[in-house]
């Protein structure tokens, strides 16, 4: 699997000054955790779901989580096992798969998975764990059921790995939210290998103060949660075997009258065809969630958790590194760098020291998503993407 790859070979070459790197779950981890990018959620009970599956995939998600949790009823989760189950068989053995993950209910459900669905287990890039925490040995429940079957099936689930959510209400309570994190980052980075990303789950923190954010905020403008966020990143995500942290759920995709005004600036849009593109996303409101994911970034959180595939790729768009950020990268990272240069575009101030580790996320992003050619802005992504 690659990123862009529904593109033509004509079209990636036009785009990308060097393209995307082909991805397996072989793949070294914090690759793949830099790569999950959008990832779409689908019910777990969905029909034909390994026909959604295979057609997200077609259109560009690398991503994807059946979910046997909030999307569905607790009266038909026996019926989204089987379906999962079924989902996996009929994927087993197919080439171009994505990162495929089960977001469980239970530990219990980890194993159960893996018993019925056999050799199809190897279908699967792992499990997404919901509500995560360390009291009462809740967290290490699930890891002790992901290592029963790495050990029961080595050649097939050696690779399964956990994305634990954050969304609990003593994360977002003050008096315990340093307690409930720093148990938690002992738990995931004693078990460092088992743990892909984390991801955070805003509206369930959100709904404990009956909190939800409009299409004209972003979750940074709710304070409340934007200083969670804050801290996980703090603690979590600290130096370089920090996690990758992913961005929370957009959960709008309809448009509705709008409040506010629009949030996406005409400039970069300078062709006529372009400007057709612009009001098209005014239109769906998605200048939002443009916004909310340039300002996921800026906090140091890469990838986004998705539940409409016309969010996919926005998410991808920007994600692309453009030329000026690669070659200050470069830069900062050839050997013998050192002090203070003027970047490369000649623009800004690289100090070689302090730019260190952004630079070095930065060149595995670039591996990940690509690196824009001069030319090409995340407008050409977009239109290309959305065609």
């Amino acid at each position: 699997m690659r990123h862009f790859s529904f593109l033509s070979d004509d079209y990636r070459s036009r785009l990308f000054h060097r393209q995307p790197v082909e991805l397996t779950t072989a793949s070294p981890a914090r690759l793949l955790s830099t790569a999950l990018g959008a990832t779409l959620y689908t019910p777990g009970d969905r029909p034909d779901l390994a026909g959604s599956v295979i057609r997200q995939t077609a259109r560009g998600a690398i991503s994807m989580v059946l979910c046997l949790e909030d999307s569905i009823a607790d009266d038909v989760v026996p019926v989204a096992e089987d379906n999962v189950v079924q989902a996996l068989r009929d994927l087993e053995g197919r080439n171009g798969l994505p990162l495929l993950f089960v977001r469980v209910r239970t530990a219990a459900q980890i194993t159960m998975l893996a018993e019925r669905a056999g050799d199809a287990i190897g279908s699967l890039a792992g499990f997404v764990v919901p509500k995560f925490h360390n009291d009462d040995g809740y967290g290490q429940a699930f890891l002790d059921a992901l290592h029963e079957v790495q050990s029961a099936r080595p050649a097939r689930a050696g690779s399964l790995r956990i994305m634990p959510i954050l969304e609990s209400p003593a994360m977002i309570h003050a008096e315990s939210r340093t307690r409930v994190l720093s148990d938690i980052a002992s738990l995931l980075q004693a078990n460092r290998d088992d743990v892909l990303a984390v991801r955070i789950g805003t509206t369930d923190l959100s709904s404990v103060f009956g909190l939800r954010r409009s299409r004209d905020l972003t979750i940074y403008d709710v304070n409340v949660v934007a200083s969670v966020i804050g801290d996980i990143v703090n603690i979590l995500g600290r130096g370089s075997d920090g996690f990758t942290i992913t961005g929370p759920v957009w959960e709008h995709y309809a448009d509705t009258e709008r409040l506010l005004r629009p949030q996406l600036r005409l400039t970069p849009f300078a062709e006529a065809h372009e400007e057709n593109l612009r009001r098209q996303l005014l239109v769906k409101n998605y200048d939002g969630l443009l916004r909310e994911i340039t300002l996921d970034h800026a906090n140091g959180l890469l990838g986004k958790t998705v539940i409409h595939p016309s969010h996919v790729p926005l998410v991808h768009a920007l994600s692309v590194i453009s030329h000026e950020e690669y070659l200050d990268a470069v830069a900062i990272t050839a050997p013998g760098s050192a002090g203070v240069a003027a970047s490369p575009y000649r623009n800004k101030m690289n100090e070689m020291k302090p730019h260190q580790m952004w630079a070095e996320k930065t060149l595995l992003r670039a591996d990940a998503f690509g690196v824009a050619s001069p030319e090409a802005t995340f407008v050409d992504f977009l239109e290309a993407s959305m065609l």
